[in-house]
């Protein structure tokens, strides 16, 4: 979604630059407004799942003392913790990716938002997608696939007790001619 500039900078056909107006692209035909920024390009919006965001504003909690005053004592924590549970969708976030390239990039952007006086103002709250596997006939009975701890494989047709996978490579091993591999949210609506 693009948003309206929040400046333009005005040009002469010749290119001479004769002023910034914020907010403003109504001038005579005489000049040329070029956008310069939007908003979402001055403050860009980090998206995360509402289970990233409980976990993250135990960091972010600026009010009387912080248990944690530095992000490298954050950081700390999240990648020694693991598997308890408290910091888990941080943890995927941020240590869980095969591409150090992508972790580094959710890392800083995790600093960026530390170092805000307001960061819950910067996120975004987007919806948890998982990969599900999905009969491709319609009205098939129940479409999407159930595989419990036996390996049995059923279709059920509520997607809250389907099988979740993580990654779509994961979901295609489970796929077959009739079926399809689709990424929907996780939460009911």
């Amino acid at each position: 979604m693009m948003t309206k500039p929040v400046a333009y900078m005005w040009k002469t056909e010749r290119g001479t630059i004769v002023g910034f107006e914020p907010n403003d692209d109504n001038h005579s035909g005489v000049h040329l407004a070029l956008p310069l920024y939007t908003a979402e390009q001055l403050h860009p919006r980090v998206k995360m799942t509402q289970a990233e965001f409980d976990e993250t504003v135990v960091f972010l909690d600026r009010s009387g003392d912080r248990a944690f005053g530095r992000l490298y004592e954050v950081l700390t924590v999240i990648k020694e913790n693991p598997g308890d549970g408290r910091y888990y969708n941080l943890y995927r976030r941020l240590f869980g990716n095969a591409d150090d390239v992508i972790d580094s990039e959710k890392q800083y952007e995790f600093a960026t938002l530390f170092m805000l006086k307001n960061p819950e103002e910067t996120i975004e709250i987007v919806p948890d997608m998982k990969w599900f596997v999905r009969r491709i006939l319609p009205n098939a009975g129940g479409n999407m696939l159930y595989c419990n701890g036996e390996g049995e494989l059923t279709y059920n047709y509520n997607k809250e007790y389907a099988t979740q996978f993580d990654t779509k490579e994961e979901a295609e091993l489970w796929t077959n001619p009739l079926t399809e591999a689709v990424q929907l949210p996780v939460e009911v609506e």
